[in-house]
């Protein structure tokens, strides 16, 4: 069934084409990635799909009656509301339902009669058909894995991080049948990614998103569309599949420009030795020659960013921690932390969001007071630090004055120097571009802008905090190289797994109330560990909860509890009733699936990605029994 048509779409401004004609459409299930450099127009498209910007030429058609969300990069939310008042406001069948049902209810209970009876029953049929028992569920299971727990909070007292959360969940909560998000991970730490990238796996909703987060990508979507030079490209498999056949395409291409080069420069030489007067040329050959000339003069496939500038050498001294601590009131950051950099390690952060990252970067640059301990820093350091909040361009500055700011010419490692324009070249700005106003620059090239001036200082100590935020892929790519081949030490926070597991050597995990574990690996040996671990504490939770079992029985023996069965039971309301034979009826449920789960796990098998998913299947059903059983006792005490 398709949802979404886009036909023959074109969009220019002034002479930028954005796109030319291009084509695409969303079926049913589909789940879509959106690939293209910072400014060939993504985020346009998706104004265009949302009907705030309007195309040149061309059509989107949505199939009739269908629900469609959107998660905008930049999103806005009514800053007066709390949390619940927007979840309450949402225009969706399922809340207009529940309300109904509740207002209902309480007519029923405290004035009942004939009219309330029948509003009820028609209040609970409408419930059943639309299911909106388990739109509660998901609700409460979607708030708690993005930890909106005070739903009694205003809006413009959340911090940036937290009002995505908020403006994720408005999306998921209402189950629509097409969602189109612009990156849907950006300011959520990897616990949360991890738990979104299960969710949208197993969920029915078909999907259009634009990514840079690579193992997000692969793992969540099956197909992916390029948007390259004002032409779509579509590749029907995973990220690795997408870089193969992109490969091939570009390699194909080349060879036909150079081949049409080849005849370009024939037929050229034919046009040119044609006497004007001769009439009998053929009209074919002619317009055959313009076709060639055309396709000659197309541009090759852009070579990848190329940036390798000179670094001063680090001495024997770099950056020394001894005993390092700092708190916030009564929240630790950091218990003594010490550690000795050695020149070239490439060290990645990781840790939920607030638990103290960035402030530990901060610490090191002497942005932030210490509470205790010592930081050194050896004489020859120098240090490149790009923050995540980045930095305030001057909009009305040309794209080439900002470096020129820096230098007019800039060191390169094998001794010679670039200027300023030839360095913005390398860095996908090309000639044309750089006299423009940084206010024309998208988010995504302004943040290539900011990392093009930090690199150009010839920092030795880089310290990058969420480097991969807004960046297109192909910049990723030329990132991962150069800091691949870069000789100083690298300091690295980041939610982009894929971008972790290429760079570190090893993990400072940050696990709370202060404590930072030193892991020698990189970020997916350190999770690999991290099951491990979680696999052997549920193991000893097991035999724990065995003991208790049998201590709990012996005590049930000795004085008897008092359920509903052996005393009067208190009535209960239709929706308190229904709720508790659902109860009833998931508990068994989810006991058997956990138990399968763990009969997996101990099967033996050795896939990484399925021992993960194994263990967070447990401990999400685990938690979902623990909550159902605890509101079960709840429903029995009434």
């Amino acid at each position: 069934m398709n949802l979404l048509s886009v036909n023959q779409l074109s969009k220019s401004y002034g002479t930028k084409t954005l796109f030319n004609k291009i084509n695409f459409g969303i079926n049913h299930g589909d789940k879509v990635a959106l690939v293209a450099k910072n400014g060939s127009g993504k985020t346009t498209l998706f104004k265009i799909l949302k009907g705030i910007e309007i195309a040149d030429e061309g059509e989107v058609v949505f199939r009739k009656n269908i629900s469609i969300a959107f998660l905008d990069q930049n999103f806005s939310l009514n800053q007066n509301l709390s949390i619940q008042q927007l979840i309450d406001s949402a225009d969706n069948p399922f809340t207009k339902c529940i309300n109904a049902y509740d207002k209902a209810v309480h007519l029923s209970e405290t004035n009942p009669n004939e009219k309330h009876a029948e509003m009820l029953d028609e209040a609970l049929t409408q419930m059943n058909d639309l299911n909106a028992w388990e739109y509660e569920k998901n609700l409460k299971e979607i708030l708690s894995r993005l930890e909106l727990n005070d739903l009694s909070q205003v809006i413009n007292t959340l911090s940036g991080g937290q009002q995505k959360r908020v403006a994720l969940a408005l999306v998921l909560i209402n189950n629509p049948d097409l969602v189109i998000m612009d990156e849907p991970t950006n300011h959520l730490d990897i616990d949360m990614i991890e738990w979104l990238e299960h969710y949208l796996q197993n969920s029915n909703l078909s999907l259009l998103l634009v990514t840079h987060d690579r193992y997000f990508l692969d793992e969540v979507c099956n197909s992916i569309i390029e948007l390259e030079n004002g032409e779509l490209f579509e590749y029907k498999g995973n990220f690795e599949y997408y870089i193969t056949k992109k490969a091939e395409r570009e390699q194909i291409k080349n060879s036909e420009i150079d081949k049409a080069k080849n005849l370009y420069r024939k037929e050229l030489d034919w046009i040119r030795r044609m006497p004007k007067a001769r009439t009998t040329k053929s009209k074919s050959r002619i317009d055959a020659f313009y076709d060639v000339e055309e396709k000659a003069k197309q541009k090759r496939v852009d070579k990848k960013i190329e940036l390798s500038v000179k670094m001063e050498r680090l001495g024997s001294k770099i950056v020394e921690l001894h005993k390092v601590t700092k708190h916030f009131g009564e929240k630790k950051i950091l218990n003594p932390f010490t550690y000795t950099f050695i020149n070239g390690e490439k060290i990645g952060i990781v840790g939920k969001n607030g638990v103290g990252k960035s402030t530990l970067l901060r610490l090191i640059l002497n942005e932030m007071p210490l509470d205790g301990g010592k930081i050194q820093i050896g004489d020859t350091v120098v240090f490149g630090y790009y923050s995540q909040a980045g930095i305030t361009l001057n909009n009305d500055k040309r794209i080439l004055e900002v470096v020129k700011d820096i230098a007019e010419f800039i060191p390169l490692a094998n001794g010679t120097s670039l200027s300023a324009s030839a360095l913005l070249t390398r860095f996908n700005f090309p000639p044309e571009v750089q006299y423009s106003f940084v206010s024309k620059l998208s988010g995504g090239e302004k943040r290539r802008l900011y990392l093009l001036t930090v690199l150009v200082k010839n920092p030795n100590f880089l310290i990058l905090d969420e480097p991969t935020n807004d960046l297109d892929i192909v910049t990723l790519q030329t990132l991962e190289e150069f800091l691949d081949e870069f000789k100083g030490c690298v300091l690295i926070v980041s939610h982009d797994r894929y971008f972790m597991d290429r760079l570190v050597d090893h993990v400072f995990a940050f696990e709370g109330d202060g404590e930072i574990k030193d892991f020698p690996g990189t970020y997916t040996e350190y999770r690999i560990w991290q099951q491990q671990q979680a696999k052997e504490a549920l193991n000893k939770g097991k035999i724990i909860e065995e003991k208790v079992t049998v201590a709990e029985e012996k005590k049930a023996e000795e004085k008897p509890i008092v359920t509903a069965t052996n005393s009067t039971p208190k009535k209960l309301s239709f929706k308190i009733q229904h709720e508790l034979e659902q109860l009833e009826k998931d508990l068994p449920e989810l006991e058997n699936k956990k138990k399968n789960y763990e009969n997996e796990l101990a099967s033996g098998i050795t896939d990484y990605a399925k021992i993960q998913e194994l263990s967070l299947l447990i401990q999400q059903t685990t938690n979902l029994i623990d909550e159902k059983t605890m509101r079960w006792l709840e429903i029995q005490e009434m």
